[in-house]
C-alpha cells in the first residue's frame, strides 16, 4: 500500500498534478506536520482508534511528502528515509541486533551520545530541538544535565527555587525583566515536576482540558454567563467542579 501512497504524492506533485501540492515546500509543509503529530496524540488521549487510524495516515501523508520533495531536489528519497530509521533502529539496540550483553535505556542514551559526537554534536545539551513544545525542551535539557551530575539531589532544591523565582517576579520593575522572571519560574517549576516524576507538558495539557471543561459547564449553568459579576462566576465555577467531582 506504501507504493500507492507513493504514486499518489508524485502525481499531486507532476507538472500536471495539484497547483498547492506542486508550490509547496519543507518550510511550507513544516507546519502541518507539526499538527498532524499533535492530532496523533490527540486520539490516543482521547482513546479514539478510529481517528488514531486515521491521523496515523495523516502523519505518514507528511512523511511522504517531505521524501517526494526532497527526492525532486536530488536529496533522498522515501526508501533512504526507511532505511535510514531501520539502521538507526538497530544500532540503537545492539543487544538485540548486535552482540552487546544488555541493553535498556542507559545503552540506548550511550548510542544516542555517540551519534551526536559523531555528527559534531558533542555537548551535553546538543541536538534538542528548538521546535519541541517549550515545557517539554525545558524537561529534555534539564534531563540531560542531570545526566552529567548537574542536578539538584533532592525535591528540596527545586521547590526552594520556585519560592526564589516567585519573589523575583514580584521584584522585577520592567516588562523585559519580568518577562525573563517569569520564563525562569517557569523553568523551575518544570524542574520540581521532573523531580517529582511529573511530565510538565502532560500535566499542563490535563489541567488546561479541566479547565475547559468546566468552563463550558459554567456557561450552560446561565444563559448570560458572560454578562454576571465576577462573585456569581466564581459561584459557578463551584458549583461546575462540585459538579465534576461528584460525578468523576
Amino acid at each position: 500500500m506504501i507504493d500507492r501512497l507513493l504514486g499518489i504524492m508524485r502525481r499531486l506533485r507532476s507538472p500536471d498534478g495539484c497547483e498547492w501540492d506542486r508550490a509547496q515546500t519543507f518550510e511550507t509543509i513544516a507546519p502541518y506536520t507539526i499538527e498532524e503529530a499533535y492530532e496523533v496524540a490527540d486520539a490516543i488521549t482521547r482513546h479514539d482508534m478510529a481517528d488514531l487510524k486515521d491521523e496515523l495516515g495523516d502523519l505518514l501523508l507528511q512523511v511522504v511528502f517531505h521524501s517526494q520533495i526532497a527526492e525532486e531536489a536530488g536529496l533522498f528519497t522515501f526508501d533512504d528515509v526507511a532505511a535510514a530509521i531501520s539502521d538507526k533502529m538497530e544500532r540503537r539496540h545492539p543487544h538485540i541486533f548486535g552482540d552487546a550483553p544488555s541493553g535498556g535505556h542507559h545503552l540506548w542514551e550511550q548510542v544516542k551520545a555517540a551519534e551526536r559526537q559523531a555528527k559534531g554534536a558533542a555537548g551535553t545539551l546538543d541536538g534538542v530541538a528548538l521546535a519541541l513544545p517549550a515545557l517539554q525542551r525545558a524537561e529534555k535539557i534539564q534531563n540531560r544535565a542531570a545526566r552529567v551530575g548537574f542536578d539538584w539531589p533532592d525535591v528540596d532544591g527545586p521547590r526552594a527555587k520556585i519560592d526564589e523565582e516567585l519573589a523575583e517576579v514580584a521584584a522585577a520593575t520592567s516588562a523585559d525583566e519580568r518577562e525573563d522572571e517569569i520564563g525562569d519560574l517557569l523553568f523551575a517549576t518544570v524542574n520540581w515536576a521532573r523531580h517529582l516524576g511529573v511530565d510538565a507538558e502532560a500535566a499542563l495539557r490535563r489541567a488546561t482540558a479541566k479547565f475547559e471543561r468546566r468552563f463550558h459547564a459554567m456557561e450552560r449553568l446561565s444563559d448570560e454567563f458572560a454578562l454576571l459579576p465576577l462573585d456569581q462566576k466564581e459561584a459557578l465555577w463551584q458549583q461546575a467542579k462540585r459538579a465534576e467531582v461528584e460525578h468523576g
